[in-house]
């Protein structure tokens, strides 16, 4: 058997296998990378973030037009199917992975395609499908291999109207109605875009809010405007059973509620892709969804082998996993890395409107005893958003009372995920520079949605003055 040794293998291309090699070998250390399928990016480019995101951004260029006096009066309307939306990504697939290949090439990374399995805790045996063998030893690895819907095994999924996160990617029409079992981040993305084509939703959710990880009137918020759309949410619901049918799929709930929809997407969970690698053989034991338990640098139990990104569960975001590989393949290689690199990571939310957060809650503040305060902005009252046409939303500033230091940033509404690094980027800095100030007396252009830090923090500074 052919066998190759490199100072590094990182196993998985998604973004945290790519974080890990391209630091690794700005390090100059020899890396290899592992991947299983046939093209790199992992889950993340081929039938995750990628993909969705550009299937919301084609629905929401095509509401947009459907909903535009200007087009209607002009007699332009938009009909594009479920499918035909889904193919807008196509493009941006194709260049994510040929871009990101150049990465590997330019570095000179080698891209060994099959699955790994440890022979010991220094070797690795990579399959091809076409069953041919390699050998890879390496004196330290990073599993970055990523995770994928959970599916209980009492569901079939073979049936053509019962679907997870992956599959319904490929769904050929667009359904009169869905049942979105598991009201995650997932679940309400999904239930946002399929709202926005007109599909009736029912979005039943095993807890009694949704997104409990945000701050309550940011989950408010949310709430509002999934009913206001039209999706009817069902809170603190679990199944007894679900039974596909040749026109439909029921979902019979323990509440003794028969949920009966075109077809089911069930967003419940994620199970790490650990299986078949060997792990336990090494003494690596994943938990009961297949998850890797680290250390606060990423190690293992083996302290020469690294975890990284959806594999090791939560935070499960495509911009942690990234900055994860980078501080794993750092530490692993200098002996230390800043802890700065892999804290205050904001969260991103692509339902309609956006959802983006940094940092405390009200309600983790209250619970901690910290005497802070709240600046609101309104989007309603921002000239660009009104030139624009989306009003709906709001910047939240938390901070503290006595120092006017940031603690917290919360923001709901049309392009959130970028409004929150203006925030970010005074939050990270260090003691006095991180002030409530710096939004007082900077000039922002006009009009921008930039300008809702001044509008909030002037709100909050007159609570305080």
């Amino acid at each position: 058997m052919d066998t190759q040794t490199f100072d590094i293998v990182v196993i998985g291309s998604g973004p945290g296998g790519e974080g890990a090699t391209m630091q690794a070998t700005k390090l100059g250390k020899s890396v290899a990378t592992v991947e299983r399928f046939a093209k790199i990016g992992g889950g993340c480019t081929h039938w995750g973030t990628i993909p969705s995101k550009a299937l919301r951004h084609a629905i929401y260029q095509t509401t947009s037009i459907v909903n535009n006096k200007l087009f209607r009066d002009a007699g332009i309307s938009a009909t594009l199917s479920f499918p035909d939306l889904r193919r807008s990504a196509a493009s941006v697939i194709e260049k994510q992975v040929e871009m990101r290949l150049g990465f590997y090439e330019r570095n000179g990374v080698p891209i060994f395609h099959g699955q790994a399995r440890f022979r010991d805790p220094r070797t690795i045996e990579v399959c091809d499908q076409h069953g041919g063998r390699r050998e890879l030893r390496a004196a330290a690895f990073i599993l970055a291999t990523g995770a994928r819907p959970y599916r209980p095994p009492d569901i079939d999924f073979s049936h053509a109207r019962v679907f997870d996160s992956d599959t319904i990617l490929n769904l050929d029409h667009t359904p009169r109605s869905i049942t979105i079992y598991g009201a995650g981040v997932l679940g309400c993305e999904y239930a946002s875009m399929f709202r926005n084509l007109g599909v009736k939703v029912n979005l039943v959710n095993t807890r009694q809010k949704l997104l409990e990880f945000l701050d309550d009137e940011i989950i408010d918020a949310l709430s509002y405007h999934l009913r206001d759309r039209g999706a009817i949410i069902r809170h603190g619901e679990c199944y007894e059973r679900v039974e596909p049918q040749d026109d439909g799929v029921v979902v019979y709930l323990k509440s003794a509620k028969q949920l009966k929809t075109d077809v089911l997407l069930w967003a419940a969970g994620r199970t790490g892709n650990t299986d078949d690698m060997d792990l336990e053989a090494i003494g690596i034991a994943p938990n009961h969804r297949g998850q890797i338990d680290v250390n606060e640098h990423f190690q293992t139990v083996i302290p020469h082998i690294y975890a990284v990104g959806d594999v090791i569960g939560p935070p499960a975001l495509a911009s942690a996993a990234y900055v994860q590989g980078r501080y794993a393949a750092q530490h692993l290689i200098l002996g230390s890395c800043d802890r700065a690199l892999i804290s205050d990571i904001p969260t991103g939310i692509y339902t309609s409107p956006e959802i983006s957060s940094l940092g405390k809650t009200e309600r983790e503040l209250t619970a901690a005893g910290v005497p802070y305060e709240v600046g609101h902005s309104m989007f309603k009252h921002l000239a660009r958003a009104q030139i624009t046409g989306q009003t709906v939303g709001m910047l939240k500033l938390l901070f503290h009372r006595e120092t006017l230091r940031i603690l917290g940033i919360h923001c709901f509404g049309a392009n959130a995920s970028e409004i929150i690094h203006i925030g970010q980027a005074i939050m990270s800095q260090p003691g006095e520079q991180n002030s409530l100030r710096y939004f007082l007396n900077s000039t922002f252009n006009y009009p921008t949605m930039a300008e809702a830090y001044r509008v909030a923090a002037l709100n909050g500074y007159n609570r305080v003055s």
